[in-house]
């Protein structure tokens, strides 16, 4: 552990940001030390691990799912998941709300849009967001609720050009604020990893995903 998740934790509290514990390929017995220490909200990225460790851990902690999501993977999560994070097009949306219908839930999401400079990064350019946000359809989706944006940076040592893309999110999600609508709450600006956070939150982040600053690396 690089930082004490005390420190992190103190850091985000000060700027009013959120901390998501990315635990993922870390065993239960890893997350409840985390957990003893406080933290109640983690993040996964595959929906097989997410369901696992779902039922082996504590109820009280809020699961979020970081990872990229397949359609026919939403029904598994839709009974517990507190937060998806990786919402990248319109048809995705229709299918987490079709399963949130059946067990009368409002899930809570957020659009995962592209910003880094590199082709492995899943999520929605500024404009398909722009149109997802202006789709007539949306409103008829009752059971799910845009909460806001999640973006991921270039992986580089160049942190102005990190900036810059964090930036870019921040000013997109300003620019989409009076699109608000039932379906389209946004209040949730999800940037920022280990090693980038601090830049994140100088540029308005109020969720950030840390795994291995808590965890340690991944082996």
């Amino acid at each position: 552990m690089h930082e004490t998740l005390a420190s992190i934790k103190n850091y985000l509290q000060t700027h009013g940001a959120t901390l998501v514990a990315i635990s993922k390929t870390k065993p239960a017995e890893e997350i409840l030390k985390v957990y003893e220490q406080g933290q109640r909200i983690f993040g996964e990225n595959k929906v097989q691990e997410l369901t696992d460790k779902y039922v082996e851990l504590p109820k009280d902690i809020q699961w979020h799912l970081v990872g990229h999501l397949q359609s026919n993977k939403v029904k598994y999560i839709t009974p517990f998941v507190s937060l998806i994070h990786s919402v990248d097009s319109f048809k995705l949306l229709e299918e987490i709300n079709r399963q949130s219908a059946k067990i009368n839930r409002v899930i809570d999401v957020l659009l995962q849009i592209y910003i880094a400079k590199e082709e492995t990064k899943f999520g929605l350019g500024f404009d398909e967001a722009r149109e997802l946000l202006q789709e007539p359809k949306l409103n008829s989706l009752h059971h799910i609720c845009i909460r806001g944006m999640m973006g991921m940076s270039t992986f580089t040592d160049d942190q102005i050009q990190i900036r810059n893309e964090f930036r870019s999110l921040k000013s997109f999600f300003d620019e989409v604020q009076p699109l608000r609508s039932a379906s389209f709450q946004p209040d949730i600006l999800s940037m920022g990893m280990s090693g980038d956070y601090k830049i994140a939150v100088e540029e308005g982040s109020n969720m950030v995903r840390i795994g291995s600053a808590i965890f340690g690396e991944r082996k």
